[in-house]
């Protein structure tokens, strides 16, 4: 009996003095108020939080706080779950935002310890900190949860966004009232910077093969936009030109599936030639294999590629009686020529990548001026030569494409 007795008491007790909290919640709301901004930087300049938004905030979730130390019926569980649903869109970390409701917390604990102490019923603080803590700990879950919740659904609209805003650069689809310049500027794109595209092919359908490639970029500073179909992961990249051989790195370690990469090129509205581009260089890699290749940055190339059939019609005139001859014979005598243009039409230079004598790169080219009728010493002949030779890289790169389709 004496146990029931000294039960209700203390119930009276608690319930006395949360009700006495609930009188003076308005003064403690400003004094929590008061606090915060005084402590956290972030409520103090009201660039995140106006000060109106953070005081109804505090309001409603100290009002939640004394609701449930009353006990009885469940509070409402929307006040943490708006704040931090709240918080999130704002932008305010969550580290800040917890730490408000522990000054709020701390400043409602010192009151009912002050009040107790003045009527003599320290006792029931034993229950007000039971119930205290408990109900703190579900409040900061719920408060975190929704952030999180919240968080999460904005990265996901985010990247929305920002896939669909590459999308409108890499195919160079206009809105009534934005253009590449829009999409470039809102993407965080430099506008006077360098640009170059990469297109991946997936691993599965939809499935990414450089996985994590725009953190991975933005940690080496370089800014970038992405897009995913089925059987492509192209993304825009924003870089300075001495960055330029730290993102191929980056791409050789990430690549999961060939990976073409355009030349660098200034203007938003070459992107949809640079993919084109980008494209080209990744049909050169063969089936099956994880490799990154850069398209040649030869203006003459780019050029070739963009019309390929007729870059074939030119390699097929020029080189015709060249590509009858047996493969192993055809194939040395334009692996020769190659490495000639390549090393600025040096026999000797030329001999040494082949590991053959000069004499031999020599007669290899006299050869070749023979079966096409041009020499090296023409102009006119000679970039018809050259133009031929690029004309063929992008042909064999489109069929061994066509080979691994």
């Amino acid at each position: 009996m004496a146990d029931r007795d000294e039960s209700a008491v203390r119930t009276a007790a608690l319930t006395e003095l949360v009700a006495w909290a609930g009188v003076r919640l308005p003064r403690l709301i400003d004094d929590v108020c008061a606090a915060s901004c005084e402590r956290i930087g972030m409520y103090r300049d009201e660039k995140i939080v106006p000060r109106a938004d953070l005081r109804r905030s505090i309001a409603v979730n100290l009002r939640f706080m004394v609701d449930a130390l009353r006990g009885g019926e469940t509070p409402d569980q929307r006040a943490p779950k708006e704040t931090g649903r709240r918080r999130a869109h704002q932008g305010a970390p969550l580290p800040e935002v917890l730490q408000v409701y522990r000054i709020a917390c701390a400043m409602l604990w010192d009151l009912l310890v002050g009040r107790a102490r003045e009527t003599g019923s320290t006792d029931v603080l034993i229950d007000v900190a039971s119930l205290l803590w408990r109900v703190t700990d579900e409040h900061a879950v719920r408060v975190t949860e929704a952030y999180r919740a919240a968080s999460a659904e904005l990265l996901v609209a985010q990247q929305r966004r920002r896939s669909a805003l590459a999308e409108v650069l890499l195919t160079g689809a206009r809105g009534s009232d934005s253009g590449p310049w829009e999409a470039g500027r809102l993407l965080g794109l430099s506008l006077d910077g360098k640009l170059t595209v990469v297109a991946a092919e997936t691993r599965g359908l939809a499935e990414e093969s450089l996985v994590g490639v725009e953190r991975r970029l933005g940690k080496l500073g370089i800014v970038s936009a992405w897009h995913l179909s089925p059987t492509l992961q192209a993304g825009v990249v924003s870089l300075r030109e001495e960055q330029y051989d730290a993102m191929l790195g980056l791409l050789r370690e990430l690549a999961l599936a060939r990976t073409g990469v355009s030349p660098l090129f200034r203007s938003l509205t070459e992107t949809p030639r640079a993919v084109h581009l980008a494209r080209t260089a990744l049909s050169g890699i063969p089936p099956e294999r994880g490799e990154v290749r850069a398209f040649d940055p030869s203006p003459l190339a780019a050029f070739v590629a963009y019309d390929p059939d007729e870059g074939r019609r030119l390699g097929e005139q020029v080189f015709g009686a060249v590509l009858e001859l047996p493969a192993e014979e055809r194939d040395v005598l334009l692996e020769t020529l190659d490495a000639y243009f390549a090393h600025g039409g040096s026999s000797d230079r030329a001999g040494q990548v082949l590991h053959c004598h000069a004499n031999t790169v020599r007669y290899r080219l006299r050869r070749i001026r023979e079966l096409t009728d041009r020499t090296l010493t023409d102009p006119r002949d000679l970039a018809e030569l050259v133009t031929a030779m690029q004309a063929l890289r992008v042909d064999s790169a489109r069929s061994i494409d066509s080979r691994g389709s």
